[in-house]
């Protein structure tokens, strides 16, 4: 395809480029998409295991406070083009939605294939072109004395400029660099004088010191609380699934978490989680429980006489956690004893040693920093015409469709904005 001058140059095809295009081109404006893989959307198709969790369904002012990092910059944005749109916007697509548990919202055919599909229809029946295989290495701007600098196109790879009014920046952030989230748009924004906040993972899997856990693989809990003690305070505390791995611990609630331990972590702190296997019951009551296992088992020995109150594969490192031989006969079993299973039921602890780093991260904390970009249009306060949406900026958000809706509000308001 023969590459013409633009309106406007979007940079990365990903969530918010897709959006951004897509509607700038239904607007009216002659739109160029270009994307440095050979697919549009490749991250996305890993989102959600693979089903896509577009956004969520909770109140806008619910979801803002789902944002460690960006939600004073996000209010606008979401408001201007909401969750309630992001399903409106698929379901006119063709793609309907369901909502499940935690306001969750995923396309009725839990297929992300059918989500990255149906937004490639909206930007090439939108009228935008697209690119495959193109790198931008450069935006070029010119300024006169005294005045900003602006847009007037881009550079790529290969060589070749190609003019424009206005680039977007939608290149994603470091996570799953081989879905080509490499980090070439801090790259980018760094060279027109943009401060880059520190990069760091969020909604990461964490590493784990203690050797039981790791031997744990592939045990997946559901209803327990962790908590995240940070030099031996906590800091955050989140219910829900969580999954034992060979290097540690994953899942929901551990992704959630994970963004202060990254931060703790980085700190040289000492972090560890603290696990309550039965969080519905309060200490009596799990003692009461635990006597009457006790007596339906009571001539079993101590690691079969748990049976009904954890899984299989849990109950050996609970009963050692708690110092007590396995073998032992139930009905040897002293009050101390069972003290000191219910405090180690209620309070498991693990050692956190580290994340599994950027590359295993679903999103990228850190960023272009929100101070220098515009939340009512996601122009460069330092550059005329440039602008930035996505994961690309200084936002993130908790596990559960946050991170999507952001990208998709953020390329929504910079489609808008774009000066002709």
């Amino acid at each position: 395809m023969k590459l013409v001058n633009a309106d406007a140059i979007v940079v990365g095809g990903g969530a918010a480029g897709m959006m951004a295009a897509g509607h700038a081109a239904r607007l009216g404006a002659k739109v160029l998409l270009l994307e440095k893989t050979d697919l549009l959307g490749k991250k996305l198709l890993i989102t959600g295991k693979g089903r896509c969790n577009i956004t969520n369904s909770r109140p806008v002012s619910d979801l803002l406070e789902c944002y460690p990092g960006g939600a004073k910059f996000l209010r606008g944005p979401l408001h201007r083009f909401s969750n309630t749109d992001v399903i409106h916007f698929f379901e006119d697509l063709g793609v309907p939605t369901k909502v499940e548990r935690g306001g969750r919202v995923f396309p009725c055919s839990d297929r992300a294939d059918t989500v990255v599909s149906a937004l490639r229809r909206f930007v090439l029946t939108s009228g935008a072109q697209v690119q495959l295989n193109a790198k931008v290495v450069e935006v070029l701007t010119r300024a006169a004395p005294a005045e900003k600098p602006r847009v007037y196109g881009v550079k790529l790879a290969d060589g070749r400029q190609l003019t424009t009014n206005n680039v977007v920046i939608t290149t994603g952030g470091k996570s799953y660099p081989g879905t080509g989230s490499s980090g070439d748009g801090y790259e980018l924004a760094a060279r027109l004088g943009h401060c880059i906040e520190e990069l760091f993972p969020a909604l990461v899997p964490l590493r784990i010191q203690e050797q039981w856990a790791r031997d744990l693989q592939g045990l997946s809990l559901r209803n327990v609380t962790a908590t995240l003690l940070v030099n031996g305070k906590v800091v955050s505390r989140e219910f829900g699934e969580m999954l034992f791995t060979s290097f540690g611990v994953s899942g929901p609630i551990i992704l959630t978490l994970s963004r202060a331990a990254a931060i703790a972590l980085r700190q040289g702190a000492e972090v560890k989680l603290r696990l309550n296997l039965k969080p519905a019951l309060d200490e009596k009551q799990l003692d009461n429980r635990l006597q009457r296992d006790f007596q339906k088992y009571s001539r079993k020995q101590l690691h079969n006489g748990l049976v009904d109150l954890l899984p299989k594969a849990l109950i050996d490192p609970v009963i050692a956690e708690a110092g007590i031989e396995p073998n032992q006969p139930v009905n040897q079993i002293t009050k101390e004893q069972r003290t000191r299973l219910v405090d180690t039921l209620t309070g498991l602890e693990m050692t956190v040693t580290d994340t599994l780093g950027l590359a295993a991260a679903i999103v990228t904390a850190g960023g272009v920093s929100l101070k220098e970009v515009s939340p009512q249009t996601m122009e460069s306060k330092l550059v005329q015409g440039l602008f930035f949406a996505g994961e690309v900026l200084d936002i993130d958000g908790v596990t559960g469709g946050y991170n999507l809706q952001a990208a998709f509000s953020t390329g929504r308001v910079a489609a808008e904005s774009l000066r002709y």
